[in-house]
């Protein structure tokens, strides 16, 4: 939730004034979320980082209405340190501190201030909650690339909100053990191309060279390494015809990673190759990859080819996006879509009581419109079932950074 809300924000932040008038849409998702995290961080020295017991949610098939599961709050605090998910709040507070500051001031320091006093938290109280929550976290929402990521991207987002010298010494400071600390975990996730090649609500590398590269490239003074290098390597590491490619493409163009939900890699990795391809832009730069030179247009027309294909250009000409175009997953994997609304059917649906729904061969009666699923497998087959969860489900981290990239090509057709 916490990376969803940091991609959003990073999605207004650098395209914000392409969204013309669903930008307050944009606003209202986050504060949505912001209101939230507020809430979690609210009492010193805990971080809420999950309500419910995940057992008994996922045991049940019931409409939110109707849910009776067991509501336990966990927290993360000094006896029970959660670095990682502390620090994620930390950079959803931080970079939606930025996205207010013109708007609404004053909501935007309190964020601020708390994205400070959160990352101060995780930072002096080191560890996974995977060690301390894991048996209430995992095996569900396990964190599987270690929370140094996620101090880093949490302070990276800091300096850029407040310009504080000692956040930016934090990122130099830490970085440098960032690669070692994958290879440790590297059995664990599988990565194809080393962390500087991962991104995504797990894993934070190489949106933090992006990121980091944005301020490095606006100032000309400042020491690039290692930040600009691995951003490069990254962009050789998704680049199809890149001599270092370590991503997979479906013969009809969709890029895949290991791992489930496939769409999180296309929508995530295509929002950093446009922000990147930008920054390039500003600065007359362009990659060398190998012998490969990719200029920033051939970024911009890579992740253009994966949004394309997610609404549709792609073998079966199915939209990805439930509600976009004619044809689109019908029996996608969420409980409030697949079952009877209350005002069709107003009686109670127990726990067990939405498994026939579950179980139909009928599509949803809910249009859960605008969610985008796990997408096709690697040959674009999609098989359109709801047990299929990993290629059925909807999350909000495939369409958080979606949104951005929509916003651009809205405004920027092709040539």
């Amino acid at each position: 939730m916490a990376f969803s809300t940091t991609m959003l924000a990073w999605s207004v932040l650098d395209f914000g004034n392409f969204m013309g008038p669903d930008l307050p849409h944009a606003l209202e998702a986050i504060q949505w979320a912001t209101d939230y995290f507020l809430k979690a961080t609210s009492i010193p020295g805990f971080v809420f980082v999950q309500v419910g017991d995940p057992y008994g949610d996922h045991n049940c098939w019931e409409r939110p209405e109707d849910m009776d599961t067991p509501r336990i709050p966990y927290a993360a605090s000094k006896q029970f340190p959660g670095s990682e998910v502390s620090a994620e709040i930390a950079a959803a507070l931080a970079a939606s501190s930025m996205v207010f500051r013109s708007t609404n001031p004053a909501y935007s320091a309190r964020l601020l201030k708390r994205a400070t006093m959160v990352f101060d938290f995780a930072d002096a109280n080191r560890g996974s909650y995977n060690d301390t929550l894991g048996p209430w976290v995992c095996p569900f929402y396990c964190d599987f690339s270690g929370y140094e990521d996620e101090l880093i991207w949490g302070a990276a987002w800091l300096y850029r909100a407040t310009k504080a010298p000692k956040y930016w010494s934090y990122v130099e400071q830490n970085i440098s053990d960032l690669e070692k600390n994958v290879a440790k975990h590297t059995d664990r996730v599988g990565y194809g191309g080393g962390g500087f090649a991962e991104f995504g609500w797990d894993t934070k590398n190489a949106g933090i060279n992006i990121l980091v590269s944005k301020l490095l490239l606006s100032n000309s003074t400042s020491d690039a390494g290692p930040f600009i290098p691995n951003a490069d390597k990254f962009v050789c590491s998704v680049l199809p015809e890149s001599p270092t490619v370590s991503v997979s493409y479906s013969p009809g163009g969709l890029l895949f990673k290991p791992g489930g939900s496939n769409m999180q890699h296309a929508t995530a990795l295509s929002f950093l190759l446009l922000a990147y391809a930008r920054y390039l832009n500003q600065s007359n730069r362009e990659i060398h990859c190998g012998n490969v030179v990719a200029t920033p247009a051939r970024l911009i027309q890579l992740a253009r080819r994966q949004v394309d294909y997610i609404l549709g250009t792609n073998p079966l000409n199915m939209s990805y996006m439930v509600g976009y175009g004619n044809k689109f997953p019908r029996k996608i994997h969420h409980r409030g879509s697949s079952l009877p609304s209350v005002d069709r059917y107003p009686a109670r649906i127990n726990c067990q009581g939405g498994t026939p729904y579950f179980q139909s061969n009928d599509p949803n009666p809910n249009l859960l419109t605008g969610a985008v699923v796990g997408g096709p497998d690697n040959g674009d087959s999609y098989s359109d079932s709801r047990g299929d969860f990993v290629h059925s489900e909807p999350t909000t981290y495939i369409n958080a950074p979606l949104v951005g990239l929509l916003a651009y090509f809205r405004s920027h057709p092709p040539l």
